[in-house]
């Protein structure tokens, strides 16, 4: 389609019409969106599939939106249409952005300053890992535990979109690094420097003292609720765990009040509080911090811009590559959440709208 085009284009779109399972998960074809002033219409390439976009379909993760909604926190796409007063920007350009939802959507309207170039020539499912999975990586490693050579890891989920970002990004730093994971994904974190601890098998917090003595310099611990206390006891004196995700609720009930999320929201900031005080008070200086990629962006969105520029660099040298679980088609969302809902993916989920490859347009 040609930008500017007064011609009317229809697209496609995933909508969650009630929080529940996959099933609410729909495709519609609707008439494209156009841009306000200041907004810019992107083309989308690649959205992420990511466990926030589980938790927002079951009304759990205190991001959800009331439905119905699009979900998708991350997006790789073309710009197709700027809006009135958008300048410095041009049709063809690739960019990148984290709308929190609605990346699930073969067109989408955003403000010009959500969005960050990208360079021609990337492999789009490989550029989205970024945005979300990498930037959290990055970040928890750089502005939360402020890694140096030589200092321990324990990366929970080692083998998932997060945690192989961690490897990787931690062998770059040449950490000293350990990965809880399933059996099936012990090969994929050995490979990217880990060492494999099986948390079926093995208890982490003695397997960690047995490996390494007096235990890690951080942990990076998603599952949350009383896991993050667990995860303080595999902490060296001076130690920090970073919790960053609540995928202990999961599998709880979905919300059908009309503010989704917020019982959820308000639990897990109590029990982060209990943790964040309990660490500061007990002896040993092992302390319990919150990350939150979205809080992050919102408070310092400059920090965001940076960290992913910097990021789509150590990509585009082959210093990091994202390992990429399935390509799906856009309109198989459902079966793709599926798959990330079961458990044992290794890498990313991506849903293709259009190429897999960045070409600019431009050319």
């Amino acid at each position: 389609m040609l930008a500017g085009s007064e011609e009317s284009v229809k697209h496609m779109r995933i909508v969650v019409s009630h929080y529940g399972g996959p099933d609410e998960l729909r495709a519609v074809e609707e008439e494209c969106p156009d841009p306000k002033a200041g907004e810019v219409r992107v083309k989308v390439l690649a959205a992420g599939v990511a466990l926030p976009d589980v938790m927002a379909r079951e009304g759990i993760h205190p991001e959800t939106p009331r439905v119905p909604f699009t979900p998708g926190w991350d997006l790789v796409g073309v710009v197709d249409r700027p809006g009135a007063g958008v300048s410095g920007i041009e049709p063809g350009q690739i960019v990148a952005a984290m709308p929190i939802h609605g990346a699930y959507a073969e067109f989408v309207c955003l403000a010009q300053r959500e969005l960050v170039p990208v360079p021609s020539g990337l492999d789009a499912a490989e550029a989205v890992s970024l945005v979300l999975n990498y930037i959290t990586a990055y970040q928890m490693l750089h502005h939360c535990a402020e890694v140096k050579p030589g200092r321990r890891v324990l990366i929970h989920g080692a083998a998932g979109g997060v945690g192989t970002a961690l490897l990787q990004l931690g062998r770059l730093e040449e950490l000293e690094m350990y990965g809880t994971c399933s059996s099936s994904g012990a090969a994929a974190v050995a490979e990217m420097g880990g060492v494999p601890i099986d948390y079926k098998r093995q208890d982490f917090v003695k397997e960690i003292h047995r490996l390494t003595g007096d235990g890690v310099d951080a942990v990076f611990d998603p599952i949350g609720g009383a896991h993050l206390w667990h995860s303080r006891k595999a902490l060296r004196r001076g130690g920090k765990v970073v919790g960053y995700g609540l995928i202990s609720s999961i599998r709880g009930q979905g919300l059908s009040s009309g503010r989704p999320g917020r019982r959820q929201r308000f639990r897990g900031s109590a029990i982060f509080a209990l943790y964040i005080g309990a660490g500061w008070l007990l002896p040993g200086r092992k302390r319990i911090v919150p990350y939150s990629i979205q809080t992050l962006k919102r408070l310092k969105p400059e920090l965001f811009r940076q960290d992913l520029i910097a990021l789509l660099d150590l990509l585009q040298q082959r210093k990091v590559k994202p390992v990429i679980a399935h390509r799906i088609p856009l309109a198989e969302a459902r079966r793709a959440q599926e798959l990330l809902g079961q458990g044992g993916v290794i890498g990313k989920i991506v849903l293709l709208c259009n190429e897999s490859t960045i070409e600019s347009e431009q050319a």
